[in-house]
């Protein structure tokens, strides 16, 4: 295989890694020497390394002919349980603690851990993908974020070798992320951070993004650039849905949400209604079923309703298993966190949604990107979490909508591997 088209990805999250984040680069790799690639990959050894969740069963989807280089790191969230729980950059979930501990922790890592703590993963990852630049003539690069201290690392890989092609992926907002504000930074911080990620925007070759809104707003950063910036949604792997049989419910109205879930997640709305209905009757065999990590908060506000007695909690499960979930399901649920940048988030799992044919029920803002693909796919509708009588109606009519057999295999991994490949060379 030429070596014009061998591609480094380094990534942090990889199997045992669990969650949405691993997936999207762990399909594109099964997919693309398809496509005439040859991939690498970069990723920090597990011992050193702090995940949201681990799924072994990932594992199975790594191409058996794929290089996989792992390297030690520098680990900060060593330093005691308060810290650690308090520099969670991935979801917030346990920013509502508001101990002295907690807050003191916090402002510790909006000031000096930017633009996060796994940046201690860098000088290692810098001196491994240099070594393998050099030794096996790569010419493409990709760095994919968050964690976006991942982005420095294609940042200095460019200012060694200005000929390669740096390819910067971003999955989720720097800079204007939802759970940004909860770790307070004093403004030299913020500063920085917004400098290190207009720098890593106007050097990087190519940049690769999720969605329409999201591109638009890092477009507005470089306003006074031309940068090539392309949407690459994430989306499904085909062959995880293989042996799966569909029941949809057996015969009740089962519910369910399938992800983690943090305080910023709005489901006051959603509860009032679904408990009205509980309460009254009206829907019968209720269960809703919430597969993932839930933060205290979320669980202390469901506690206040009877409802909750028709609620699961599965704590977080291997993602076969989470699939089998949304299949046996008759209405899947989708949280739009609440921000002021919540019309740009996509997440991940609605792609697995879509592909499950299940009716999807959004709360979160109707104008946004996530709600414009469950409309294209006439899959199910969005509300904001306020508008109780439309949810209402919604959960009393949901039978009425019409199976979902809308073609969604322009999701695809194999799909938008074949794009990919078509915008990166």
């Amino acid at each position: 295989m030429p070596s014009n088209n061998k591609i480094l990805i380094i990534t942090y999250y990889w199997p045992p890694c669990g969650g949405a984040g691993v997936q999207r680069w762990l399909k594109f790799t099964k997919y693309m020497p398809e496509f005439g690639w040859e991939p690498y990959v970069l990723t920090v050894d597990p011992d050193y390394a702090r995940y949201p969740a681990i799924d072994e069963s990932l594992k199975k989807d790594i191409n058996p002919s794929l290089e996989v280089y792992k390297t030690k790191a520098l680990n900060y969230f060593r330093f005691g349980k308060s810290f650690k729980s308090s520099v969670n950059e991935i979801s917030g979930s346990d920013t509502g603690n508001n101990s002295i501990n907690n807050r003191v922790a916090r402002l510790i890592r909006g000031n000096f851990f930017i633009p996060d703590p796994r940046k201690g993963w860098n000088r290692y990852a810098i001196r491994k993908a240099s070594e393998l630049i050099r030794e096996e003539g790569i010419n493409y690069v990709v760095t994919t974020s968050p964690p976006h201290s991942t982005q420095l690392i294609g940042l200095k890989l460019k200012s060694l070798f200005p000929d390669i092609n740096w390819i910067c992926d971003l999955r989720d907002p720097w800079t204007d992320i939802y759970y940004y504000n909860k770790f307070p930074g004093i403004w030299p911080a913020r500063l920085y951070d917004r400098r290190l990620e207009r720098k890593v925007l106007i050097t990087a070759d190519k940049i690769i993004t999720v969605g329409k809104s999201m591109a638009e707003l890092f477009v507005k950063k470089i306003k006074d650039k031309e940068k090539d910036i392309t949407v690459i949604t994430n989306g499904y792997d085909e062959e995880d849905f293989e042996g799966i049989s569909f029941d949809r419910g057996n015969n009740r109205t089962v519910i369910t949400y399938v992800g983690s879930m943090s305080d910023q997640y709005p489901i006051r709305g959603f509860l009032a209604t679904l408990n009205e209905l509980y309460l009254s009757g009206e829907l019968k065999k209720l269960a809703f079923r919430l597969v993932g990590n839930i933060s205290s908060g979320i669980k202390a506000i469901i506690d206040r309703f009877p409802v909750s007695d028709a609620i699961e909690y599965i704590s977080y499960t291997d993602h076969k298993k989470a699939i089998k979930y949304m299949a046996d399901s008759t209405i899947l649920l989708m949280l739009i966190p609440d921000n002021k940048q919540n019309k740009i988030i996509i997440t991940g799992k609605l792609f697995e949604y879509l592909r499950s044919k299940r009716v999807i029920l959004c709360i979160g803002p109707p104008e946004g990107d996530a709600a414009g693909i469950i409309n294209e796919m006439n899959s199910g509708s969005t509300f904001e979490d306020n508008d109780i009588e439309s949810i209402k109606s919604f959960l009393l009519n949901y039978k009425r909508i019409r199976t979902i057999e809308t073609d969604s295999s322009k999701y695809s991994h194999k799909h938008i591997v074949k794009q990919l490949s078509e915008n990166i060379k």
